[in-house]
């Protein structure tokens, strides 16, 4: 389902361009030259975000954001701002907005920011499913009747309703990311921001600034102030995702946010009160990481106020079959063809199997048996197909993004140079959309249904990259031809 963006500017020709820029990347526009009509269009159209100028005729951005924000307090919006007036855009930032962009703007940055802030209002907005009903398709739901879940249901209800810091453990893939999500829509804090930040993903020397935000002057570009997340998401929830990874450096920093509910931009001498509530989650061994001195004991301590263990898909076989049937209902209606249901022989390998990316290595295995097979029940030899294929690929004890890393140094180790990020992202693409075909055997529709684009959208990124594809003359599918990549 395509999201729709509310662009709120008096600015003719950059309303234009914003329609052409987001059509293109699959987005429906709505679009309003005042504030008035900004917010007659959120109260009807009911879009999935705005992007707001803080300069408007009439009725100014603050004033637009915060008529907004009471029709829709879950709604993300993206400020657009002049330099003069950034110091009226941290306001909106402190009052809910989700962040902000100095025009003239950098076009793959407002794209990203735009793909991020749709990614926090679905989370905020679209609830996560405990116990989902069979038959009910749900990407967003915690799936399960075993003993161990119901633990797991039952801690998320005792804790939810407090203000307590929650450390969730577990492996990689066994859904802490949704259980995070399903305490803070049962808190009593489910009416304010709920921000993700994973330690991880964003750079040592990013990380700081984006927590903690930083004063005009604390580094080389540091232009203006910015407030952090933490700041931001004041009132609401924090999410920090693979704590277990975060730099010694900033662990004393959050140590000192839930001991002394405060926090210091970097670069500032302020001390300033923040109210969010933590929970935090890793998949590492922190008692290890303790005695290795990789990890703060006193945060620990802190951190793990409520501990709540999600466990191995290998710990709860019994759901498997309710698993199984679960993903088999989402995946087929997202590629838009009947559940063909699931064998029992196919069922047995399933639980046989190791899973050591638990409950999302068996989402990606049945997606793609789903894809193998030809309407007819999903077989043992589909689930052999799809799991070899992963073998073959990878060693399983092998995480996906440390695949991708690998290969991401490879290619900055080959080459420099002005266009080795487009060149990158070029290769990505091509390489997506020629999966995307060869998985659903040619059928350029179901290709694109996968993707999540129209059709006429990929064909156009078809042609952007030049991509080549063979038909095959009885069945007339294209197949891609070798790649170049």
């Amino acid at each position: 389902m395509k999201s729709t963006v509310c662009i709120v500017d008096d600015d003719d020709q950059l309303r234009k361009s914003f329609q052409k820029l987001l059509a293109e990347e699959g987005y429906t526009v709505l679009d309003a030259a005042s504030g008035e009509e900004g917010v007659d269009t959120v109260r009807t159209a009911k879009p999935d975000l705005v992007v707001l100028d803080m300069k408007l005729p009439g009725m100014n951005g603050l004033e637009t954001f915060d008529a907004i924000h009471r029709i829709e307090p879950k709604l993300p919006v993206i400020i657009m701002t002049a330099f003069g007036t950034t110091e009226t855009a941290i306001e909106a930032i402190k009052r809910g907005a989700f962040d902000y962009i100095l025009k003239p703007f950098d076009v793959p940055e407002m794209l990203h920011v735009i793909r991020k802030a749709l990614e926090a209002g679905r989370f905020m907005r679209n609830p996560v499913d405990v116990g989902v009903p069979p038959g009910k398709a749900s990407r967003e739901a915690i799936i399960g009747k075993s003993p161990a879940m119901q633990e797991v249901y039952k801690a998320i209800g005792r804790v939810s309703p407090t203000d307590a810091t929650v450390l969730l453990r577990g492996g990689s893939g066994t859904g802490k990311e949704l259980a995070a999500r399903a305490i803070y829509q049962h808190s009593n804090r489910s009416d304010r921001p709920f921000l993700v930040i994973n330690c991880v993903a964003i750079p040592e020397t990013l990380l700081e600034s984006e927590l903690f935000g930083y004063e005009k002057g604390a580094f080389t570009g540091a232009a203006h102030r910015r407030v952090g997340k933490l700041e931001q998401a004041s009132g609401g929830t924090v999410f920090l995702d693979e704590i277990g990874d975060m730099p010694q450096a900033l662990q004393s920093k959050i140590l000192r946010l839930l001991q002394e509910k405060s926090i210091e931009r970097l670069g500032g001498r302020q001390t300033i009160p923040v109210d969010v509530r933590i929970i935090a989650a890793t998949n590492r061994d922190l008692e290890k990481a303790i005695t290795q001195g990789r990890f703060r004991e006193d945060l620990y301590y802190r951190l793990k106020v409520i501990t709540i263990w999600l466990p191995e898909l290998r710990e709860r076989s019994e759901d498997i079959p309710l698993l199984a049937e679960h993903f088999l209902t989402v995946f087929s209606q997202e590629v838009g063809v009947e559940n063909p249901g699931i064998g029992r022989e196919a069922l047995q390998m399933l639980k046989n199997l190791p899973w050591r990316g638990n409950v999302r290595e068996l989402a990606n295995t049945l997606q793609k048996a789903l894809i193998f097979n030809r309407g007819a029940p999903v077989s043992a030899e589909d689930i052999r197909q799809a799991t070899s294929e992963s073998r073959e690929s990878a060693d399983w004890d092998t995480e996906p993004e440390s695949v991708v890393r690998q290969w991401v140094r490879s290619r900055l180790l080959q080459g420099s140079g002005e266009n080795l990020f487009e060149s990158v992202m070029d290769e990505v693409a091509g390489m997506l959309i020629e999966e995307a075909i060869l998985a659903t055997d040619g059928n350029r529709s179901r290709a694109a249904k996968l993707l999540g684009l129209s059709r006429p959208t990929l064909h156009s990124k078809i042609d952007k990259y030049g991509l080549q594809f063979e038909t095959r003359p009885r069945q007339g599918k294209d197949t891609p031809k070798p790649s170049q990549h």
